[in-house]
């Protein structure tokens, strides 16, 4: 999840460099998620994946989407792994291993080094409202599709937990800028402009957070919200401390999917 400005590229490349706050982040929301699911779970869920599929997954960070899904990866006739960051990638590979139908490269979306037609499906998750020029992006991401091959990309609402911090934060300005480039309200007409078939899918959920500890480490794995980055860390968990209601903390979650054909 990415707060800062959608420019700030030094902080999205720090944020993302290794795989430590982002381990950070995935456990935070697997632990204080009320819908027991799992996004991650429930993404695989709206994959069509049949066998001998050429598979294409664009910002992989850790490769988590396929960790304890042998059954999806050995349906890959191959299954290419790319990531922008060189640090990200190696630890999916050291995740998932070497295996014989399974590629890792470091790619970036808006230059693709495939050919046209490549794939049968392409993935990418919470990752293109980082993407400098998304419509190129997009349009790279068709180039590689075969016909009638599926795009699936998650994001995030414009109703999230960021937007509530920011309140009680009090941050604005330069100081909160939400990245809104790419997001479940708006994404769908990005997509149309390269996909006909747009379809939008929500995932219900929420946080009920019952350790203030953790919630501050959250955040604080946040390169890109700079502005509590640089309070006190006993000032973080006041501020926290005050929305304690029931001896948790509740924050909204807004994420969900388009899947493109």
């Amino acid at each position: 999840m990415h707060f800062g400005s959608s420019n700030d590229t030094e902080a999205v490349k720090k944020q993302y460099a290794t795989s430590k706050g982002l381990d950070i982040r995935i456990g935070f929301h697997n632990k204080y998620s009320t819908n027991k699911q799992g996004y991650s779970n429930w993404i695989i869920s709206n994959y069509n994946i049949k066998r001998g599929m050429k598979v294409l997954e664009l910002g992989c960070g850790t490769g988590g989407l396929w960790e304890n899904h042998e059954d999806m990866v050995s349906r890959c006739g191959k299954l290419v792994l790319t990531d922008f960051s060189e640090g990200m990638l190696e630890t999916a590979r050291n995740n998932l291993g070497e295996r014989d139908n399974i590629e890792y490269i470091q790619a970036d979306i808006q230059y693709l080094p495939f050919e046209e037609n490549s794939f049968d499906v392409v993935i990418a998750n919470s990752m293109l409202y980082h993407v400098p020029d998304i419509d190129r992006g997009i349009r790279e991401v068709r180039r590689v599709l075969k016909p009638g091959g599926v795009f699936y990309c998650a994001t995030l609402g414009e109703n999230n937990f960021p937007e509530l911090l920011a309140e009680w934060f009090e941050l604005g300005g330069e100081e909160f800028k939400p990245n809104h480039n790419f997001t479940m309200q708006n994404g769908g007409a990005v997509l149309g402009k390269s996909f006909a078939d747009v379809k939008t899918v929500f995932y219900e959920d929420s946080l009920h957070v019952t350790d203030v500890e953790d919630l501050v480490e959250y955040l604080r794995s946040l390169a890109s919200f700079k502005a509590i980055l640089d309070l006190p860390v006993d000032k973080i968990r006041k501020i926290l401390t005050e929305h304690i209601e029931d001896e948790a903390v509740d924050l909204p979650k807004e994420y969900g999917m388009f899947i493109c054909q």
